[in-house]
């Protein structure tokens, strides 16, 4: 899924006015009373468009050639299908982070995890409180659970003679014919400094504006813990969080990004999550809703240390998920789980020429996209995560689809003949071949 590749920030908001108290939960329009919503809601994960203040290529050994980022590798396929505009076309390229797999060894990344505290205010930029409660959401009770699961720690699978992490198991099932029995591509994780986003609530929201009237558009909407802390969730339209995430020009140390990126806490090698307390996102309004975690990359103009060449930072949003929230389907790391996944495979969200655009498809959960997002094949399906019991706790990353099914390979050369893993039995087959926006 994707969005503008630019958020404007708002140019109609009330002037801010600064006073020395805060002001109270009580009887307001933007409290949720409970979660029961969210259980019909469409949990989902979004790829967004490249953040940045200048465009570029991406430059790494054997990778795309042009700018400064982590570790990449190309590579290509022949299948008949439909590009983005309809036409006819039967080559496809696709990069992937790490090394190539036929060339073995370990590709190590720093991944750097940067807890971000969400901090709500009122219209005029105040804190909010419920009785003596601030209304600041606190990650830091997630950030070990997280640190200890199998997006960063090791676990036994078919795919590999040695313990390994999720999502190089992922990809050594995807590449097994291909790559020498040592080749692995490891995350190397780090906690990093916490940061805040501050979300000033819309002026407008919940009350009753225009001809004929409507609710006001909210930046963001809450429920409360039940003994009235902050928060048993958070919602927030997906505009605003993307522009108080990334920086709005390179020297903006304002943001979390922007504040990592120049405290040298992200670096272009590394693949770096900002994780986030229970912070779902909507487009628009909340029957727009789940977001739960995205991926994409920030461009910065380069400098005479790295031959002036272009900066991407890649890097993901990832929402901790409670259980209850989402049913079984998707709680605790599966947003994480599924955008890391995405990110080695397409690690530029498809923005750099023709890579990861791939044929038209249409998965069993019915998105129909083009673009080589793993994860998006399987979000909301029956079996959509695969369960994993370590370090006294059970985690739910989710299956993703393999190369093999993009390529609409029959037979698949991946482990076992599969297109899906951990789990091989979610997808037995490749998509159909597809027409543009999968028209009849």
């Amino acid at each position: 899924m994707r969005i503008a590749s630019r958020f404007t920030a708002c140019l109609s908001c009330a002037v801010l006015i600064v006073f020395a108290i805060g002001t109270s939960v009580a009887q307001e329009l933007d409290v949720i009373s409970n979660d029961d919503f969210l259980a019909g809601s469409h949990p989902r994960t979004a790829a967004i468009a490249p953040r940045g203040h200048q465009n570029g290529q991406a430059h790494a050994r054997f990778g795309i050639f042009g700018i400064d980022s982590l570790a990449n590798f190309n590579g290509h396929y022949f299948v008949d299908g439909f590009d983005s505009n309809g036409n006819p076309n039967n080559h496809w390229y696709f990069n992937t982070v790490g090394n190539p797999p036929q060339l073995g060894g370990t590709t190590l990344i720093n991944a750097p995890v940067v807890p971000v505290a969400v901090d709500l205010r009122d219209a005029n930029g105040n804190p909010r409180f419920n009785g003596t409660n601030r209304l600041l959401s606190d990650p830091t009770p997630f950030v070990a659970p997280t640190i200890n699961s199998p997006v960063f720690q090791n676990f036994s699978y078919m795919s590999s003679d040695v313990p390994t992490q999720f999502t190089d198991a992922v990809q050594r099932a995807e590449y097994f014919n291909r790559a020498k029995s040592d080749w692995h591509t490891l995350l190397v994780p780090s906690v990093k400094t916490m940061r805040t986003m501050a979300i000033n609530q819309d002026p407008n929201c919940g009350q009753m504006v225009g001809n004929p009237p409507k609710p006001g558009h909210c930046n963001y909407q809450f429920a409360l813990n039940a003994n009235g802390t902050c928060c048993r969730f958070i919602l927030a339209d997906i505009d605003v969080f993307a522009n108080l995430l990334f920086p709005a020009t390179d020297a903006d140390t304002t943001t979390p990004v922007g504040a990592a990126e120049h405290a040298g806490e992200m670096t272009t090698k590394d693949m770096s999550s900002f994780l986030f307390p229970n912070t779902f996102l909507y487009f628009g309004t909340r029957a727009n809703c789940c977001v739960l975690g995205f991926h994409t990359f920030d461009v910065e103009p380069g400098d005479a240390s790295n031959g002036n060449q272009f900066k991407l930072y890649v890097t993901d949003y990832s929402s901790w998920i409670s259980p209850g929230l989402f049913g079984n389907s998707f709680t605790d790391i599966t947003a994480l789980s599924h955008e890391i996944a995405e990110a080695y495979n397409d690690p530029f969200v498809a923005a750099i020429g023709t890579n990861n655009i791939t044929p038209w498809w249409k998965a069993p959960n019915g998105l129909c996209q083009n673009n080589l997002e793993t994860g998006d094949v399987i979000e909301g399906l029956a079996k959509a995560t695969f369960p994993i019991t370590m370090n006294g706790f059970t985690y739910h990353p989710q299956n993703e689809a393999l190369l093999q099914w993009f390529e609409f390979q029959q037979p698949s050369d991946a482990l076992g003949g599969a297109y899906s893993y951990p789990d091989t039995t979610v997808l037995t087959g490749p998509s159909a071949p597809q027409k543009a926006n999968c028209a009849q």
